[in-house]
């Protein structure tokens, strides 16, 4: 019997059958008229209802969509140009963003900054949940967002944050972060899947109704992706993830957005004050660049559809084993030991016996095939002791028969190579057949790996 109270449920009560006593606890006579295995377990109705069941229609009926008004002009900007773009222009009325990211890479600083911007379009209320009023506030001070615009509440409670912003109707509400918020309509814990989901979706119902763009920080579990159910990012307009390698750059990508393009990035630099802007990530990158050196590449990568020069580094040294070491950092190493495996097969290039190192300057992470041939040719160039010139920059993939691949976004790679004065490109074939405008950059058409090492 203990075993089966044990079981019930906290918010049950146990009616009889015969005569309608309540009891709270499951009893095997019904103390009142004294019959047995009269209790039945019932569950009691939440005095409260769910907000999350009333949906964000506002009681307003079916209409034709063509009578809708457009949104797209009501836009409110941060006034950091690197944010504004990932968001498509900027905060639309009534959206709800996700800002996720890996703890100390900068988003409440990112958010404190950019609610400093958004206090042009009027008062912002800032609900944190994980720092005291006073360390928020020493935040915003020492990064030079304190503004007499911006409120601040140190809460978790949803039901009295939302309250907070019905009462002083703000332009912006942003809570950091979701995982600390909760619901006292639910038994679980904070950040349990059923607080977060419930949270997200209260959050997100006041955006609707009201028409107040909702900024939400996140966290990320040990894989990298946003902690809680997969619904919190079907539930928001936007999922923001903002990246950092260990180095100074941070880089801001839109996973989702539906009210722009998910293949702009923004890129920052984490410093003293707070988060900069670095609005030629491609110059910051190549601006320590050793001109003359054998294994140091140029490459022409892109990040969504933001195209980044950035310089990757080999190193060739007598291995110190019996067997050759690899290692890698900005890159995958099993790209590494792919292109390896195809430069002593088809290149006649063979230093698998030898420790190779491979980095890419800047503590960036760049993921796309384009950057093979760069990779392949910094091996090489170091193989051989032979410098490549410091005005090529190269682009291409790498294919295991040692052909070269063609890719996408070859004219705005051409283009950004041209604005910080390269001269010569290394490019595959088939781009070279189809681009319009080459703009003003000697081209070098390769289709095989080994030919493109030959003009090293």
């Amino acid at each position: 019997m203990a075993k089966i109270r044990a079981m019930k449920a906290p918010k049950s009560v146990h009616v009889c059958q015969q005569c309608g006593h309540e009891e709270t606890k499951w009893l095997g006579r019904c103390p009142a008229c004294q019959e047995w295995n009269s209790l039945v377990e019932q569950f009691a109705e939440v005095a409260m209802p769910r907000p999350s069941s009333s949906g964000v229609a506002v009681g307003e009926g079916p209409q034709s969509i063509t009578s809708v008004v457009e949104i797209h002009g009501t836009r409110l900007v941060a006034g950091i140009g690197e944010l504004d773009r990932v968001l498509g222009g900027g905060l639309v009325a009534g959206s709800a963003v996700l800002l996720g990211g890996d703890p100390g890479v900068g988003k409440s600083t990112l958010l404190i900054q950019a609610l400093a911007g958004l206090c042009a379009s009027g008062t912002v209320l800032y609900a944190t949940g994980e720092e005291s009023v006073a360390q928020t506030a020493m935040r915003a001070r020492r990064v030079g967002a304190a503004r007499d615009a911006i409120s601040i509440v140190a809460e978790t409670d949803v039901e009295k944050i939302l309250a907070h912003a019905i009462a002083a109707r703000p332009a912006v509400l942003a809570v950091d972060s979701i995982q600390t918020v909760y619901t006292p309509a639910l038994d679980s814990i904070p950040g349990s899947l059923a607080q977060v989901r419930e949270c997200a979706s209260r959050l997100v119902q006041f955006a609707k109704t009201t028409g107040t763009p909702v900024v939400i920080v996140g966290h990320v579990t040990k894989d990298g992706g946003l902690a809680g159910p997969k619904t919190l990012e079907h539930l928001v307009d936007a999922v923001l993830q903002l990246e950092g390698d260990g180095g100074p750059y941070r880089i801001l990508r839109a996973h989702k957005n539906r009210f722009g393009s998910t293949q702009e990035i923004g890129v920052f630099e984490m410093v003293g004050a707070g988060m900069a802007e670095v609005t030629n990530p491609s110059a910051h990158l190549l601006a320590e660049r050793a001109i003359g050196a054998p294994g140091s590449v140029v490459v022409a990568s892109a990040d969504g559809a933001r195209p980044l020069l950035v310089e990757i580094q080999a190193l060739v040294a007598p291995a110190v084993a019996t067997f050759g070491r690899r290692t890698a950092a900005g890159v995958d190493s099993n790209r590494v030991a792919l292109l390896l495996a195809v430069l002593a097969q088809r290149a006649a290039c063979d230093v698998l016996d030898r420790d190779v190192f491979v980095n890419v300057a800047g503590g960036i992470r760049l993921a796309e095939p384009a950057i093979d041939l760069g990779i392949a040719c910094a091996i090489a160039s170091s193989a051989r002791g032979r410098a490549i010139d410091a005005r090529t920059v190269m682009f291409g993939e790498v294919g295991l028969a040692g052909e070269i691949r063609a890719v996408t976004l070859c004219e705005q790679r051409l283009a950004e190579a041209a604005r910080l004065g390269f001269e010569r490109a290394i490019l595959p074939a088939q781009n070279a057949k189809r681009i319009s405008d080459r703009s003003g950059l000697e081209l070098i058409a390769v289709d095989r790996l080994q030919t493109a090492i030959g003009y090293l």
